[in-house]
């Protein structure tokens, strides 16, 4: 039996799927011509695995084959396994390159942003599968009411949680798609990233910014997670800072991050993300601010910013991306 941990969520093949793999086995080792139809029957079956997800104990059929992906963080990696959805949320996908011919596809059903789900589109879309949780969490109860719906993103307990979680998710995506050996591939880069980032930080402290609005505020409530496998420490880790600011204004002065004078920035910028007409770039306002003129991240110019769609993807593909670029703007550093 394979089983596989996200959070407090796990999957398992069921005692089903195992029945009929075994009845596979025997059917072949029959000689018998009649005994290969058997086979074949059998092939024809519907197999399920059951995931014990974060909304309960679910069972999913295998390569279900009409999909709502509502859940940001999967699309990539549903789009690497080369799954067509039937419905997604349109608006939050607009600035994900990956999944542009999604955005264009009239075929694919819009079921609108997290703040007004189209609900009846899922429901017109006629799912097998929908891919829920994270920013449609608070629907659950409703997409279960249409369809198998699973809760399958990163925990959030800790920073950690999320990025172990990413893997698990990872797993779990490819049983159900029958997709093991691309989602070993994944798995494998991501390794290979976190890897080249932890070695080359070294105990370096990191401003977490979110730059919006024209102004950076603590921006670790969204990408503290991308430092929990990292040598690096948040300046702010100790300060009671709103873990949401880049959705309210924390009050965190520019004067403040200049006084704690952290060696590094990480900043995602939050306007660009979600397509803010006429918003200054993260660069731009960072640049701005007059207070940070002689802090050890502005002087050594040890600033990254985080690829644009990051705050919309947030999936394995992303973190892999950032990994990679932390290392190399730490290596460059060195």
């Amino acid at each position: 039996m394979s089983r596989f941990v996200l959070g407090r969520s796990k999957v398992a093949v069921t005692s089903g799927a195992v029945a009929a793999a075994l009845l596979l086995a025997a059917c072949g080792s029959d000689d018998s011509g009649s005994d290969q139809g058997g086979g074949d029957d059998t092939a024809g079956e519907s197999t399920t695995i059951t995931v014990e997800a974060t909304n309960g104990s679910v069972e999913v059929p295998v390569e279900p084959q009409r999909v709502v992906a509502l859940d940001n963080t999967s699309m990539q990696t549903l789009k690497a396994f080369g799954v067509e959805p039937v419905a997604v949320p349109k608006p939050l996908i607009a600035n994900i390159p990956e999944v542009q011919d999604w955005h264009g596809d009239d075929s694919i059903l819009d079921a609108g942003l997290h703040h007004e789900p189209q609900l009846e589109a899922v429901s017109e879309a006629e799912p097998d599968l929908i891919i829920g949780g994270y920013r449609f969490s608070q629907y659950t109860d409703d997409l279960e009411k249409i369809a198998t719906t699973i809760e399958i993103t990163p925990g959030q307990e800790s920073p950690g949680e999320w990025v172990e979680g990413l893997k698990n998710q990872t797993e779990i995506l490819g049983e159900i798609f029958n997709k093991q050996d691309e989602a070993a591939a994944i798995i494998e880069e991501f390794d290979a990233a976190v890897a080249a980032a932890t070695e080359a930080t070294s105990g370096e402290t990191v401003f977490l910014g979110a730059a919006g609005g024209g102004s950076v505020d603590n921006g670790a409530g969204r990408i503290g997670r991308i430092i929990a496998p990292l040598d690096l420490s948040d300046v702010f880790a100790d300060e009671d800072l709103d873990s949401g600011a880049h959705h309210n204004d924390s009050g965190l002065a520019p004067e403040t991050v200049a006084q704690y004078n952290p060696d590094w920035m990480i900043a995602f910028d939050f306007d660009a993300a979600t397509g803010t007409e006429g918003a200054s770039p993260a660069r731009e306002i960072i640049d701005s601010q007059e207070a940070w003129a002689d802090t050890t991240f502005v002087q050594e110019d040890q600033i990254i910013i985080l690829p644009t769609p990051f705050y919309v993807t947030e999936g394995i593909h992303a973190y892999t991306e950032v990994y990679r670029q932390i290392a190399d703007a730490f290596t460059g550093a060195a």
